[in-house]
């Protein structure tokens, strides 16, 4: 098999989560031990950073990659899911992983596979895992993929483990409180292994602070008790300048009111890292930040496409990530705002739908994943919440048409799902 035939194989015979949701979901770690195993426990070849949470956790970890990387370290970063390319999800100092090591993984354990019948995210674990052990990296940022105690990256044995913050999403698998959503997460705390919790709400941090008591000498930080950030201030090519203690002037690349709370999360990371681990000069934070997107290739976050008219997208795709996504669209300065909008079928739609701003001019639309919600059905809800605007069956039409109306003192938005911002950006490249 070539690489395109080998990728199409993975997919059909270990369906991501991500098109068809919770019937893609394994609860339970016996495939990933037996692989584990089999495979000779690869992650055990290299320090490993764990970072699990609802919204926040990509964003953290492509920060502490790229900071690693300016520290001269070889950085592995496994993270999902991907926009564009399945090797967005395992990278070495920014570059994807080799297709030949995909092709020859696949056909030298196809039978193994096979016989187990792994997930998805249980087999890219395992590629990932095994390809950063092959490179011979110093340091792997992995993140979670679904909660944390029975997630499948949860068989590593990190230097540090991270829960960037507990909101509503897959309350299906996880649980339909923030407090069982927080005991799923919090999974991955282990004994003698220092956790950062980044952001949480009283009724969230009664739950860490029941497992700090019941610990055995694993220390918990909380990022926001830390008081790293003394201001902030958002700059016109979008970038936050923010001025700490130890890195005044520090320049965050990733935009986005969300952006902050990342940093700090990031920050708190890097004060661990450097006590107990890693060497991390200062002039490695500030480039680290300020070079975010060249160092991992990070994509999605507050992305700002062009001017005139201002195209932005970001994949914030539940009620907390939106929360943060309506704040910021309010503080934006337009004659018209466009959105481009969709869903997929499993969120809490009417939850989200009721905090959408009202004075757009919506364009709902689907992804191209089985899981999308149908933009007329979309668009049905959306007017019992007063919002205005067409459907269109794919992202695409959207973003055309919306594109030939908005003049240039208008802002287009397009989110609401990880997928519609995909093929958004899938879009871009063929106006281009």
């Amino acid at each position: 098999m070539d690489y395109e035939q080998t990728v199409e194989y993975i997919y059909n015979t270990s369906p991501m989560f991500q098109q068809i949701g919770g019937n893609a979901y394994k609860k339970g770690m016996e495939n990933s031990f037996l692989i584990d195993k089999y495979l000779n426990h690869p992650h055990t070849k290299y320090k490993t950073i764990h970072i699990a949470g609802t919204n926040g956790k990509g964003s953290t970890s492509h920060l502490l990659a790229s900071v690693l990387q300016e520290s001269n370290y070889k950085v592995g970063l496994y993270t999902s899911p991907h926009l564009l390319d399945f090797r967005e999800r395992i990278k070495i100092n920014g570059s994807s992983i080799n297709k030949n090591f995909v092709i020859n993984f696949i056909a030298k354990y196809k039978f193994f596979f096979e016989s187990i019948q792994p997930s998805f995210f249980e087999l890219t674990t395992a590629m990932a895992f095994s390809y950063f052990a092959e490179q011979a990296i110093d340091v792997a940022v992995i993140e979670v993929g679904l909660g944390g105690k029975l997630d499948c990256t949860n068989l590593i044995t990190p230097v540090l483990s991270i829960i960037t913050n507990i909101s509503f999403d897959h309350t299906n698998l996880l649980g339909n409180t923030l407090t069982q959503i927080a005991k799923e997460k919090a999974g991955i705390i282990k004994p003698n292994i220092p956790v950062i919790i980044g952001k949480a709400e009283e009724k969230v941090k009664k739950v860490f602070l029941d497992l700090k008591r019941k610990a055995q000498n694993t220390k918990f930080i909380f990022a926001q008790e830390e008081n790293f950030i003394l201001s902030s201030k958002l700059l016109l090519s979008g970038y936050w300048q923010l001025n700490t203690k130890e890195y005044p002037n520090l320049i965050n690349e990733l935009g986005g009111y969300a952006q902050i709370q990342n940093a700090v999360t990031t920050l708190c990371a890097i004060k661990i890292l450097k006590r107990d681990v890693l060497n991390i000069p200062p002039q490695a934070v500030y480039r680290g930040f300020r070079y975010v997107t060249a160092n991992t290739g990070i994509k999605g976050r507050w992305q700002i496409l062009q001017y005139a008219p201002k195209i932005l997208l970001d994949i914030g795709h539940n009620i907390g990530g939106l929360e943060y996504v309506v704040q910021q669209l309010e503080s934006e300065k337009y004659d018209k705002l466009h959105i481009i909008f969709g869903i997929v079928s499993d969120k809490d739609i009417l939850s989200i739908l009721q905090i959408l701003p009202k004075n757009a001019i919506y364009y709902f639309t689907q992804a191209n994943i089985p899981r999308a919600l149908n933009a007329q059905t979309l668009m049905n809800y959306a007017k019992s919440f007063g919002l205005r605007g067409r459907n269109y069956s794919t992202v695409t039409h959207a973003f055309a048409s919306a594109k030939l109306s908005a003049t240039k003192e208008d802002v287009i938005f397009i989110g609401g799902s990880t997928f519609v911002v995909a093929d958004a950006l899938l879009a871009v490249q063929n106006f281009q």
